[in-house]
């Protein structure tokens, strides 16, 4: 996944910048960046390594580099090295995305054909952001060089272009990942979320819209593009890592969080003595969970923050699993010869979960084990964003236990994915099995749909039925 933030001020914009970016970063854990723009510096930027550290701490000693810049842009990314700074015929820009380019091998060799060059690699690859700006820079304005994104990247692309006049903000043609605008006196800003605003002094002016193009300064914003009228927004905006202080589409994330605990409690017949969240995105489905049921709400599981903040974690696999496990301290004396219900956002892999729920029996004593979703089974990989470190759908629970059913992990998955079917109901009774659960329930489409709010064709539920109104690539147009 990742995060972007611009804004644009008539005074220096550089504190708002750095910490308006920072509040992005439990989007990314790879790479952070800067670029801001002043008269008499020009364009600066700093790019730095997250894997080993966090974007505050990486940024904060080397400050002074920016100042007397009254516009800028920030991104944490879990994949390129950004933002970058082009020159063209367009002028001088830097320029930051969220963005999976599913053809980016297609389309590095069809702009090498045309004799662009790539100066930007990561590990080895094609700079996504690099692409993304030599198809920008193809047309003669950077509307028409956007327009030329959307037309040909398969996957998602949201981005800000930080310009010598102001700073042109893009979102997804589909409206997969967001991007909302925010004013004070003298300032704008744009970010990927809401919760970068509060506590910088900026309200909530404007959502960017699908396929929108708008160009933003201190003292307004312009629209270069108009939205797109159809929308496939992703739902794991509300169910996973979307910030719960954030909203999307006038819909707070743990608002939808509360709600979608709450309506699965009413249909859920099981007794427990407590209901608790597996922390952070769990928490706030627990808690509607234990108002809707009727139980206590209690902490059972509380995450070690101090030195895991946020959603930090390692790139090396067997790094990222011991530092799951150590993030997650049981409380023995909340969970001793108890039956306790917990609610999580997902189930992917379920290795970490398995091993939580190991522990929790054998060295806290837990009576009974049930375990409260609140998506359905991700059955399918996204082709549309980076929402999981899953390189392929077999890295998911659900395909490794169809291939063992089926011998096929590719057959009858509209049928594993239809909710109370004989294959559905087998598929999740081998995932509690192998989980150690006393008892595992998925919240559905439909429940998840209506705690978010919008109609089910604006929401893109692609990873839980394999359905997608639109193409990876087809321009949202009508």
């Amino acid at each position: 996944m990742g995060g972007i933030f611009g804004t644009i001020s008539k005074k220096s914009c550089v504190a708002d910048l750095f910490y308006g970016t920072d509040y992005n970063s439990h989007l990314g854990t790879r790479r952070g960046g800067l670029a801001t723009y002043c008269e008499e510096k020009g364009f600066v930027r700093s790019i730095h390594n997250l894997e080993s550290s966090y974007f505050r701490t990486k940024f904060e000693p080397t400050l002074d580099k920016f100042e007397g810049a009254t516009s800028g842009i920030g991104v944490i990314s879990d994949t390129d090295a950004q933002p970058l700074i082009m020159n063209s015929h367009l002028g001088r820009f830097a320029i930051c995305t969220v963005a999976k380019i599913v053809n980016i091998e297609e389309l590095t060799q069809h702009l090498l054909d045309k004799n662009m060059h790539f100066a930007e690699m990561s590990s080895g690859n094609t700079n996504p952001t690099e692409l993304v700006a030599l198809l920008i820079i193809q047309a003669k304005s950077f509307k028409e060089g956007i327009e030329n994104v959307y037309h040909h990247i398969k996957g998602s692309c949201t981005m800000m272009i930080l310009t010598e006049d102001g700073i042109i903000c893009a979102r997804d043609s589909w409206g997969r990942t967001p991007l909302i605008i925010g004013k004070k006196e003298g300032a704008h800003a744009a970010s990927s979320e809401t919760t970068s605003f509060p506590n910088l002094d900026y309200e909530t002016e404007y959502e960017v819209g699908p396929g929108e193009i708008v160009k933003m300064t201190a003292d307004g914003i312009e629209q270069l593009r108009p939205a797109n009228k159809k929308m496939q927004v992703c739902s794991f905006l509300w169910v996973y890592y979307g910030f719960p202080t954030s909203t999307y589409e006038g819909r707070n994330v743990e608002e939808v969080r509360f709600t979608n605990g709450c309506n699965l409690a009413k249909t859920d017949d099981v007794e427990v003595d407590c209901c608790s969240g597996i922390p952070d995105s769990g928490t706030g489905m627990a808690m509607g969970y234990a108002a809707g049921k009727g139980v206590p709400y209690q902490r059972c599981i509380a995450k070690y923050t101090p030195t895991w903040p946020r959603s930090f974690m390692p790139s090396n696999q067997s790094m990222r699993s011991l530092v799951a496990k150590m993030k997650l301290i049981p409380n023995k004396a909340m969970l001793k010869g108890k039956r306790v219900l917990f609610c999580d956002d997902s189930i992917v892999r379920g290795t970490q979960l398995r091993d939580n729920v190991k522990v929790l029996f054998d060295q806290a004593g837990l009576k009974e084990c049930h375990m409260r979703i609140a998506c359905p089974p991700l059955v399918y990989a996204c082709p549309f964003i980076n929402f999981t470190s899953s390189k392929s759908a077999m890295e998911l629970i659900t395909r490794r236990i169809i291939e063992k059913f089926e011998g096929d992990a590719n057959k009858n998955l509209d049928k594993y994915a239809t909710t109370d079917s004989p294959e559905y109901k087998k598929m999740v009774a081998e995932i509690a099995r192998e989980l150690g659960l006393t008892t595992l329930k998925f919240n559905t489409i439909e429940q998840l749909v209506e705690a978010i709010g919008l109609p089910k064709c604006q929401v893109c539920t692609h990873c839980f039925d394999g359905s997608s109104e639109y193409t990876l690539h087809e321009l949202a147009d009508d």
